[in-house]
């Protein structure tokens, strides 16, 4: 398991943080002490009915994450455990059926919820890898092509969780683990509320550098994830927020948008396009703001295609004699490998030029079907989800 990070004062959600919880050296299996959740310690190689814990992966305000062993089946998972385990069993089961409501690729699993010797817990999902928060430190502002193809699978889940009713209200790197082949899966659904129960709430719940302004009023709507998305989006391009932690006295500028600046400001080699799909997302005004997750994914999907399509700009060359302007030489053309005619034999492996090899390969990968935008398997020719050929 790759190393985690975590803000201590959030939920980790389903699979790591950044500062460990306290742990107790290897013990031998125990059973589970009536009142030991509330002390906040579980120990190593203890058991919560089937599941082994094996070490932990994180803890914040709403609970801690284990990694534990489901012994009769070998499998790794992630047990969620809430401290406020006195909470009505309704109010407990609140967060798993509203995880069990969500099922897409891009979105951490709910396995099933447990009670075991008065400790209730979560079962999730484990996702082996890293957060997109501990990429983004690690490597700084990452390639265009990793930042769109890490959004679009973001807007993904984003899109599945609002056709469900649900907003997240807690959007950003930190609750974002990426796998190591390379997919995104949201997790940390523990703040997250169907709209209906979040339009009459008043409660301001959030990361402040990630949350929209009308969340600082406590008011969460779908276009409050966009917002969301759009920081992390911002982060992903340049390597930095677009502001830090706004105080108190800030909160008319935000409102206002004068603590954004564009962030092809920061980077400029960021393709004008995005810059625009960015600061559209990080409209102060709910209403000049995405909608919905997917009119911002087909912007960026239709960017993402001008720009593959698009020829890398020449170098300068110096005119002509006679003022005529420099263009490049044809390309030759050459038959696939093996076929090439040659004075009228086959020639055997006739290479084609690199320009071409290159640009055939940008256009096969791509990790989005054309036509429902989920992820795609490796090399995939066919969508998993609506059949479409690739």
């Amino acid at each position: 398991m790759a190393g985690t990070r975590q803000d201590s004062t959030q939920d980790p959600g389903t699979c790591r943080s950044r500062i460990p919880a306290p742990v107790v050296p290897d013990v031998p299996v125990v059973p589970v002490v009536p009142g030991l959740i509330l002390c906040g310690v579980i120990f190593r190689g203890q058991t919560l009915g089937k599941y082994r814990i094996i070490e932990p992966l994180g803890s914040g305000g709403f609970g801690t994450v284990y990694l534990a062993e489901d012994t009769w089946i070998d499998k790794r998972v992630a047990i969620k455990v809430p401290h406020r385990q006195g909470l009505d069993f309704g109010e407990l089961l609140r967060e798993p059926r509203l995880l069990a409501s969500l099922n897409h690729p891009n979105i951490v699993t709910v396995i099933t919820a447990e009670k075991q010797d008065n400790v209730f817990f979560i079962v999730m999902e484990y996702v082996p890898g890293e957060t997109l928060e501990t990429i983004i430190v690690n490597r700084g502002a990452l390639e265009l092509t990793t930042a769109l193809d890490y959004t679009c699978q973001v807007a993904n889940a984003v899109e599945h969780a609002h056709k469900q009713g649900v907003i997240h209200r807690d959007l950003r790197p930190a609750n974002v683990f990426v796998t190591d082949r390379g997919l995104l899966k949201v997790g940390d659904f523990g703040t997250s509320r169907f709209l209906e129960i979040a339009a009459h709430g008043t409660t301001v719940i959030g990361s402040p550098p990630y949350m929209a302004p009308e969340q600082f009023e406590g008011r969460a709507v779908f276009a409050s994830d966009l917002y969301s998305l759009g920081v992390t989006m911002y982060q992903m391009l340049t390597g930095v927020l677009p502001y830090e932690m706004p105080a108190p006295s800030d909160f008319d500028k935000l409102k206002r948008g004068e603590l954004v600046s564009p962030p092809r400001l920061k980077n400029p080699s960021i393709p004008k396009t995005i810059d625009d799909i960015v600061m559209r997302a990080l409209s102060p005004e709910v209403g000049k703001r995405y909608q919905r997750a997917e009119d911002l994914l087909n912007d960026l999907l239709a960017a993402r295609r001008d720009l593959v399509r698009r020829p890398a700009p020449a170098a300068a060359a110096p005119a002509a004699a006679g003022g005529a302007r420099w263009a490049p030489a044809p390309e030759p053309q050459y038959a696939e490998p093996g076929v090439a005619d040659v004075g009228g034999a086959v020639r055997v492996d006739a290479p084609r030029p690199v320009r071409s090899r290159i640009r055939t390969r940008e256009f096969a990968v791509s990790r989005f079907c054309w036509n429902c935008r989920k992820p795609l398997p490796a090399k995939a020719r066919r969508c998993p989800f609506c059949s479409e050929t690739q």
